[in-house]
């Protein structure tokens, strides 16, 4: 009886990583109902809130018609460009709130579906977003390395997840005024290895007023970097379209 249970221990210990999935993918984490491996029905995920129509080709903010925001003109990001699959919005709102503060990970299952569904030409290096120390240890897990692993498979390219590290813990963004997010994050991060001349692909969950994305870009374009491009799952969309 030992033997057999022993035996049975390993299969689940050998095969946990193809059992887990399937598991996560049997229901919709939004509708309860039967789904693919991407963990949304199909019906869910044609309603999620998809960016479409005109944006801004630097921030990816919405606009009337294709170019440059009013933001972006007056003040530049250190960023060539962000590619964002959603808006931030129902449900998908819930869906990164559920992953990233409630420890819900097979939420990052389908948030790395939603991802993959939209993507950069060119990659030669995948990086997450880094958390402090301090957050990491409060939540366990980064959700942008999670989804992160997804990205590096579907463009192929290599995942390098201690090259930027947060070396200080900063108010959280969404507290403060746009004004004194670039203050808050200025100087907070580091790069920890050679990225010369590389086109470097940043994953994170969401975008907002692009502070915490340009600082990061700054510190890699410093340490070598020839382009920077952010590649996140939703994008806040501000009152005004016209960014002006």
């Amino acid at each position: 009886m030992h033997e057999k249970l022993s035996n049975f221990t390993g299969i689940l210990l050998n095969n946990w990583r193809r059992i887990t999935p399937a598991m996560w993918g049997a229901r919709c984490l939004l509708c309860d109902a039967r789904s693919p491996a991407r963990a949304l029905c199909a019906g869910c995920w044609t309603g999620l809130p998809w960016l479409t129509g005109a944006s801004c080709s630097r921030c990816a903010h919405p606009l009337p018609a294709a170019g440059l925001c009013g933001r972006c003109i007056a003040g530049p990001p250190h960023y060539d460009h962000v590619i964002a699959a959603c808006h931030y919005a129902f449900p998908l709102d819930g869906l990164i709130q559920s992953c990233k503060y409630g420890g819900r990970l097979p939420a990052a299952r389908a948030l790395a579906a939603v991802l993959a569904a939209r993507r950069p030409q060119r990659a030669d290096l995948i990086v997450p977003m880094p958390l402090s120390p301090q957050r990491l240890r409060e939540r366990g897990f980064n959700q942008a390395l999670e989804l992160a692993r997804r990205a590096a498979c579907v463009m192929q390219a290599p995942l390098d997840a201690g090259l930027c590290v947060k070396t200080r813990e900063t108010s959280p963004q969404t507290l403060l005024p746009w004004k004194a997010r670039r203050k808050n994050i200025r100087g907070a991060f580091l790069v920890q290895g050679n990225v010369d001349g590389c086109h470097v692909t940043v994953i994170d969950d969401v975008l907002t007023t692009g502070a915490t994305m340009s600082e990061l870009a700054r510190v890699l374009k410093s340490a070598g970097a020839a382009t920077v491009t952010g590649w996140v799952v939703a994008r806040t969309v501000a009152g005004n379209a016209s960014r002006g």
